[in-house]
């Protein structure tokens, strides 16, 4: 596959392997995709050798058409795209400042989901980003079919609006980021926050928001922490436990 996308099929591909490493998939499900233009993008598809993301090797990412949903670099035929692209389509389509997509199924996220109560900014420094994510309110979409249409796809943006997040109910999560890093992130932050809801209910306690004086407090510590350090510790973490790509 040496078209000058390797090293972004590298990027998606260990994006998926951090996904089911962390737990926010299970088995087979789950996807990332990238745009490339404005007709185009790579997104973790299904091959012959499907072994689930963990498992996610650069020749299941694949160049697939934005317009027809097909894969345009297989010419044997041999790989298809996921049966929920249209996630990935429409959000790609409908958001110009996103560049990747992050569908995930975190079990902590569906339950709270189907609890019904919302993630809000309930802690603070334990994870400042989490919290920010939560203060800038994180929609929640009612519905909990496999989003394999236009039709369905466009309820499902419309719920995303402008928002960096959407939870969807007793489904799972859509990100988005402007690279696989920051949308894989951003998954992780959501099922952090419905993890501690879980816990803090589970202890007999209503959560709330933290009050707007501590949130106010709360700094940005930049993307070079938040980001590109973070980050390099969840791939350590996939490279110390015999999970990185050779």
């Amino acid at each position: 596959m040496d078209d000058g996308l390797d090293g972004l099929r590298r990027e998606v591909a260990v994006g998926c392997r951090v996904m089911a490493y962390r737990g926010l998939v299970e088995n087979i499900l789950g996807h990332i995709s990238v745009r490339l233009d404005g007709e185009r993008a790579l997104v973790r598809c299904r091959g012959p050798e499907e072994a689930g993301l963990r498992f996610t090797t650069t020749d299941d990412v694949r160049v697939v058409d934005l317009d027809s949903g097909e894969v345009i670099d297989d010419p044997a035929g041999e790989y298809a795209a996921p049966s929920e692209l249209p996630i990935h389509t429409s959000v790609l389509v409908a958001r110009p400042d996103a560049t990747c997509v992050v569908h995930a199924h975190p079990p902590d996220v569906v339950v709270a989901s189907l609890a019904g109560f919302a993630l809000e900014p309930i802690f603070g420094a334990y994870d400042i980003p989490a919290t920010h994510l939560a203060a800038a309110g994180i929609p929640v979409h009612p519905h909990s079919v496999l989003i394999r249409s236009d039709e369905l796809a466009a309820e499902m943006v419309a719920s995303l609006g402008s928002a960096e997040a959407l939870v969807l109910k007793g489904h799972g999560v859509v990100t988005t980021g402007t690279d696989v890093a920051e949308a894989v992130l951003r998954a992780l932050q959501l099922d952090t926050l419905a993890r501690v809801h879980l816990r803090v209910r589970s202890a007999g306690t209503i959560p709330e928001a933290i009050p707007s004086a501590d949130l106010a407090e709360l700094p940005d510590l930049g993307g070079a922490f938040n980001r590109e350090t973070l980050w390099r510790h969840h791939l350590a973490a996939l490279e110390q436990d015999g999970l990185g790509l050779n």
